[in-house]
């Protein structure tokens, strides 16, 4: 029979456990300071109390009066949580207790044990956070006996009926090894360059989402981003073509880009690639499906205008539900937080369609992270759920030596659409072209596209214009001039 599991306070904490911790168990939360230890803790009590369970805090350290003025701030409501308050007081020092025959340990922890023992068993907490035991080192003679010690008292509460998180702030010199080995399961939370992060490393009796997720503290307490498994994501879907409406362009693509599949759009800066995504949403919009941008560089406003002064009215998308623009932050959003708002889009909101403008956008919010594997993930999500993938590159040169992107990213893509400048009689103009397109064939031509008031406008077939790829290119025949 498989036993309920028992919310961590966290959601996302919780998808990671796969639904929550095992009752009746004792559950180590490592990390240095600030990490947010206590405040796992008080999701942990508070969630508890909220279903009508009792929950016990005993903190040996910090006072509890200051513990509930910070659950307070977090909006963690910790006025129906009992607390223990074993921290030394203020008379602790002003009477400066010393002792002659005995060490302090041995006076200490006979008093400190039976505080414990009565709490526990007048109170009978169904959750109990410690914070932190490694305080109780201080009341041991030697590391033995330390963990005996521990040991013991986890068995009792166990023994209650408790299940039992407890902290540590194990140190280099003080490691916390021991208290891994006799806990049930064990939280890491750390807080590097990179942001905070949440680690499970051990998790008795169920397996668990390994690697390091996403942490944030707010000014409403933890929240976790879990890291995007895209091989646990699955949803059937009609394979059939998504047209952009743009008979020219579908004729070249062999009717459009199939759903589920993902499409790189790359060129140099204000060639069009933006405008050539937000068409293939226009068109399906018509259709009544939701798509959705999110724009790591232009303003929302900017994009609203410009794409209503060439026949692309996003503002009634929007009104109508068929468009969502989400503006990213640069550097202030965790790739694994973007996932989860990717995430609500697809499985909320039914997003058909997802586009990232741009890709350089996106590198910069991963904050150093591998911008391939994130991706990848990503990517590889979106296609499990059927979904349309529009990735926006912008290359380094507007001339030279034509490449599809500089970020070696090309084998994510089934199809590969670019765009480039050419010269027609001194004048800067367009063409378009398809590179690869793994599910059907397409037209192996370039063609002349201009983006006017009306729209897309996709010319005929460049016969005659030769090496265009090499950077370098030249018109041949009768045909050479374009009207």
């Amino acid at each position: 029979m498989v036993k309920q599991r028992l919310s961590t306070g966290v959601s996302g904490l919780d998808e990671v456990l796969y639904g929550g911790l095992l009752p009746n168990r004792a559950y180590l939360i490592r990390g240095g300071p600030g990490v947010g230890k206590t405040t796992l803790g008080l999701h942990f009590l508070a969630v508890g109390v909220a279903q009508g369970e009792s929950s016990l805090y005993i903190t040996l350290g910090e006072a509890a009066e200051q513990i509930r003025d910070n659950a307070k701030s977090l909006n963690i409501d910790a006025e129906c949580i009992s607390f223990l308050d074993l921290s030394p007081n203020t008379e602790f020092f002003t009477q400066v207790q010393t002792y002659d025959i005995f060490s302090p340990a041995e006076v200490e922890r006979e008093p400190t044990t039976k505080r414990i023992v009565e709490e526990v068993e007048t109170k009978k907490p169904s959750r109990v956070f410690l914070d932190a035991v490694t305080q109780f080192r201080y009341l041991s003679n030697d590391a033995f006996l330390f963990r005996k010690q521990v040991l013991s008292f986890i068995r009792f509460l166990l023994s209650q009926g408790a299940t039992v998180m407890f902290s540590s702030e194990g140190t280099d010199t003080s490691p916390d090894d021991d208290l891994q080995f006799i806990s049930d399961g064990v939280i890491y939370l750390s807080h590097s360059r990179l942001g905070r992060s949440v680690c499970v490393t051990k998790f008795r009796g169920s397996d668990f989402q390994h690697s390091f997720h996403s942490m944030e503290l707010t000014k409403t307490g933890m929240e976790v981003f879990p890291r995007l498994q895209p091989e646990v994501y699955k949803q059937e879907f009609v394979a059939q073509m998504i047209p952009s409406g743009v008979p020219e362009l579908d004729e070249m693509l062999h009717g459009g880009l199939e759903r589920g599949t993902v499409t790189l759009i790359t060129g140099a800066t204000g060639v069009g690639k933006t405008t050539l995504g937000l068409q293939f949403m226009k068109e399906a919009a018509l259709r009544g499906e939701r798509s959705v941008i999110y724009t790591f560089e232009e303003a929302e406003d900017t994009l609203l205008h410009r794409s209503e002064s060439i026949n692309i009215p996003l503002s009634v998308m929007k009104q109508k539900g068929t468009l969502s623009i989400v503006e990213v932050a640069l550097l202030q959003l965790a790739p694994d937080r973007f996932a989860r708002l990717v995430r609500h889009e697809v499985e909320e909101k039914q997003a058909r369609i997802v586009m990232l403008d741009s890709i350089a956008g996106y590198r910069l919010s991963l904050r150093g992270e591998n911008l391939v594997r994130h991706l990848h993930a990503l990517c590889k999500y979106l296609q499990n759920m059927g979904v349309t993938v529009l990735l926006i590159n912008e290359t380094e040169h507007i001339t030279g030596e034509f490449r599809a992107t500089e970020l070696g990213i090309s084998y994510l893509a089934d199809s590969i659409v670019f765009l480039r400048y050419i010269e027609v009689q001194g004048q800067m103009r367009k063409a378009i072209g398809v590179l690869k397109k793994r599910l059907s064939d397409f037209e192996k031509t370039l063609r002349e596209i201009e983006i006017t008031r009306y729209g897309i406008k996709v010319g005929k077939p460049l016969h005659s214009l030769r090496r265009i790829l090499s950077g370098t290119p030249e018109w041949v025949g009768h045909d050479s001039q374009l009207k």
